[in-house]
């Protein structure tokens, strides 16, 4: 016996055949990414769970507009939830942009710390796909007030921020007089 297998024996101590089932398992613990599914239809990924993560409501809707479902998990415990958020965003988005729509999330379901025994980072998003909106004035991403909260919701997925001092500091930026 040869080359890479031999070296990888040698090296770890075990068999050939015993990397090769260890690098099989690494590569079976990969993220879990359902379809887009309509949210009237389908069941929450957080139904029945162990753990049942933390619910925002992020808006309201528009009254017969059809709502669907996201979901995204990481791997293993060691992927970020910002990460997984941002997949399931980007998801989204483009299934949205492939109507002609925009992208309108309405509600996140998230999962908390600790990620040990399966309670991997995941997330969860009710959206809509509404009518793009017409320019006037002030776009939402130039608009100082989204600009503040996007940051603040940056600084509580990262863990610097806790619930309540992310929702005191949020109360102050929506507060605050539209430019």
């Amino acid at each position: 016996m040869t080359g890479p297998r031999l070296l990888i024996s040698k090296v770890v101590g075990a068999p050939p055949k015993v990397p090769l089932l260890m690098g099989l398992i690494v590569l079976s613990a990969c993220a879990a990414v359902p379809p887009i599914q309509p949210a009237s239809s389908s069941r929450s990924q957080f139904e029945g769970a162990v753990y049942k993560g933390e619910t925002d409501t992020i808006g309201s809707g528009t009254p017969g507009v059809e709502k669907f479902r996201v979901f995204s998990k990481g791997g293993t415990g060691f992927v970020s939830l910002a990460s997984v958020r941002e997949d399931a965003e980007q998801r989204s988005t483009a299934f949205c942009e492939r109507k002609g729509k925009v992208y309108n999330p309405l509600s996140e379901t998230r999962s908390t710390p600790p990620y040990i025994l399966g309670n991997f980072p995941r997330i969860e998003i009710i959206f809509e796909c509404g009518d793009k909106p017409t320019p006037v004035g002030v776009s939402a991403a130039e608009d100082p007030r989204y600009r503040k909260l996007t940051d603040l919701k940056k600084l509580l997925d990262n863990g610097t921020l806790t619930q309540r001092e992310f929702d005191s500091e949020k109360a102050k930026v929506l507060d605050q007089a539209q430019p």
